[in-house]
Order: C-alpha cells, then structure tokens, then sequence
C-alpha cells in the first residue's frame, strides 16, 4: 500500500471510531485519560526500556546534544507525562460549550457550542513525550489524533502508542482514535500533510524547519507552532535582582525548549552596572556568548569570553547553552530588534517602571509577553492549561500555549418550531 493510501485508511480508521468520542460523555473521557496515566505509569520500565533503545541509536549517531535532551526519558519524565494527562483530565470539558446564544424575532433559537474537529495529525520530531500530550489533548477535545514522531524515536513511540491504545481497550473509547503514523518513511509525511478531505487539521511541532515544510507543503489547515528566538529585555527603570535571576531561569533552567531565552537586551542606561553582573553569571553557567560592539568592550574589560554576534547570531534558536547581548537606547529600540529577529514566540521585560512595561507590551507583537518573568513561563503546564498541543505563534484560530479549547471549532445549532424562510 502507497503512503497516500495508507494514510487516506488511517484516517478513515480514525474518523470512525471518534464517534465514540463525539457520544461520549466529559465524565467518560476523563475516564479514559485517568486509565491512560495508570498505564504510563504502571508501565514505566516498558516504556523507558523502549526509549534506551533509540537513545543508544542517538548516542551512535552523534545527534545533537539538544535533540538527546529532547529525546530521553527518564522516571521523573514518564511520570510527568502521566501527571499530565490527569491534570488535563481535571479541567472543565471543553467541549458542549455555549459560546453565543439568541432568539430572532421569528422565533428562531440560535446557540453555538463548541465541538471537536474531528481528525487532527500531528508532526513532530524527537520528543515522545508529546506522543501522550497530544494524545489526551486531543482525547479529551473529542478528536482523532493521526501521530507523526520522527524514526528517532521510533521504539519510543511504539511502545507509548501501545500503552495508551491498550488502556482505552478497557474503557468505553475505541482504541483506533489514537493511530502512529510510520515513521520509516518520509512519504508518509507528504500523504498526511495533502490528505485533505480525510484529515481536519495538521499542527507541526519541532524545529523552525519541520515548522516551515510543513506549512508550505500542506493542503490540509495547519496551525503554524513556535520556533523560539525569545528575548529578555532589561529596562533602564529594572531591579537588578529581580532581573538577574530572570535572565538565568530565562537562558539555562532548560536551554533545549522553545521557550528559553535566545537574547539578552539590556537599556544603555543600566547597562554599565547590569552588564558586568549578566555577563559574568552567564559566563559562569557555561553560557557561550556573543555581543555587540559595545558588549564586547564590557566583556573584555571584565575577561568574559565572547564572539562578535553576526547577523545569523540574532536570527539563531540555539537550544543550547549560547546567547546573544546587545545594548539597546530604548525600549522601542528593543522592541525594533525584537521585531526584526524574533519569531513572534515569548518576549519578556524586567523593569518596575509601568509606563515602560506597557510600550513594550504594545510594541511586541507575540503570543506571550512576559513582565518581570522568566520566558520559560509560556507553557501549557505553568498557565493552567494541563499538557500543551504546541505554542502557536501565528494569528488565526489559536496563539500562544494551546490546550482543549484550542482543539475546538464550533457549530451553530438552530432550533425552530416550522418556520421556513419567505
């Protein structure tokens, strides 16, 4: 069977069987997430036996030590993810909704409620834990979810795969809701991203290049996620102590995420007193570091080592323990460099000055804007949402960490009594 035919019967497998999601009740597919975490977690050694094995692979291979990070599983991990999907299992129903509701004056009753939107496919690379995030995710929100890992982590997502189909098996939701794509095959990519008419929609998750291919080649709706070229930006008016710790947590609390901190900016009017502070405790915390000219002036002086940054050096998400530096003249001489470089993820300001945390939350187009907070806040998990599907960073539909209500569209239900239109 050709990809194009094998993802059209996936699909239709799918479709299928979510019609025990749409009849199923908010109490039933909490059931089965519950079911899902117990089995994560019972099954545990299963799964990291699993994972050792395409971390071996990873590790013959020499993959990149940032795509390792993203990789392994560990424990703790394993049961994050089963933690997760009992937190999202806790949240209201995020379907059945009333979002608007009238009566015409022809008697006419109109309510629009939130529904599924039927098969949704996702692609990814080598992080298994978004196997089961976007599993309950899309569970719980009623949808069919069509999972496209990276060969990668091919035996990691077998066996997660497993263990969930196999948790459902006892519950009143059929277990062909949730379908592993193959991942031996790049075609199988293609078939999905064109498979308009059997797929609903498709959200990419993963580096600037899986993100852009995937935005290009479909045919299929797609809602673009984050690559994160994120910025802190230290305000003339900031507390240093406050913006110290913002900036490390920003950088080094786990580099390997979309949501960590790419570039430092700091108002040439702190600058001499911050400066030498960030650059020594970047340097300190194995930060690789690239500077303007006047940065690297203040790096010298102080015997920080540092590179003058170039213009990939601004565009650049790094995923590792490197970062830009550069002084700016204002915080619209920040948001002019945010503008130009960032990708429209997470941008944050530390300042106690209101008027300027304001401007700069005016200027920063992004899905988040963090104020005296560290980046690494723009998650599913720490706003309240449970598991995350992706960051969104486009425009349309869904922005910033999306949970169950992004996994929603709606439908107009119109109710009458024999009226027929003159």
């Amino acid at each position: 069977m050709d990809s194009v035919a094998l993802i059209a019967s996936i699909a239709d497998k799918a479709r299928l069987a979510a019609r025990t999601l749409s009849t199923a009740s908010g109490a039933e597919r909490k059931s089965a997430l519950e079911a899902i975490a117990n089995a994560l977690k019972s099954r545990s050694a299963e799964i990291l036996a699993a994972n050792e094995l395409d971390m071996a692979n990873a590790r013959s291979e020499n993959m990149h030590p940032q795509m390792q990070d993203r990789l392994l599983l560990n424990e703790a991990r394993v049961a994050g993810m089963a933690d997760g999907a009992r937190q999202v299992a806790a949240l209201t129903d995020p379907l059945g909704r009333t979002l608007n509701e009238s009566t015409l004056p022809n008697g006419l009753h109109l309510r629009q409620i939130s529904v599924p939107f039927g098969v949704i496919g996702m692609v990814y690379e080598a992080r298994p834990n978004v196997t089961v995030d976007a599993a309950v995710i899309l569970l719980m929100s009623g949808n069919a979810a069509l999972l496209r890992g990276s060969s990668t982590a091919r035996n990691s997502n077998e066996v997660l795969i497993k263990v969930m189909r196999d948790a459902l098996a006892t519950t009143s939701i059929n277990p062909d809701v949730l379908q592993l794509i193959p991942s031996d095959d790049r075609s199988t990519v293609k078939a999905l991203l064109t498979a308009r008419g059997k797929v609903d929609l498709v959200i990419p998750r993963g580096s600037a290049q899986l993100i852009r291919m995937v935005v290009d080649e479909a045919t299929v709706p797609t809602i673009e996620t984050g690559a994160g070229v994120c910025h802190v930006f230290v305000d003339e008016f900031a507390d240093i102590n406050k913006a110290l710790p913002i900036l490390l947590n920003s950088k080094t609390h786990r580099p390997s995420v979309c949501n960590a901190a790419e570039t430092l900016l700091v108002h040439k009017a702190i600058a001499p007193t911050f400066l030498p502070l960030a650059l020594k405790a970047l340097h300190d915390a194995g930060v690789a570091l690239h500077g303007d000219a006047t940065v690297q002036k203040v790096a010298e002086k102080f015997g920080v080592p540092s590179t003058l940054a170039t213009e990939e050096n601004w565009c650049t998400e790094y995923g590792i323990l490197e970062m830009n530096v550069a002084v700016v003249d204002s915080v619209d001489a920040a948001a002019d460099h945010i503008a130009q470089y960032g990708t429209n993820h997470t941008e944050a300001i530390v300042t106690e000055n209101q008027a300027s945390a304001d401007r700069f939350i005016a200027l920063a187009d992004c899905a988040a804007v963090m104020v005296n907070a560290s980046t690494r806040f723009t998650d599913g998990e720490q706003m309240g949402f449970g598991a995350e599907i992706g960051i969104s960073n486009q425009k349309l539909h869904a922005r910033g960490p999306m949970g169950l209500v992004a996994m929603t569209t709606t439908t107009w239900i119109v109710t009458g009594n024999g009226q027929i239109r003159s």
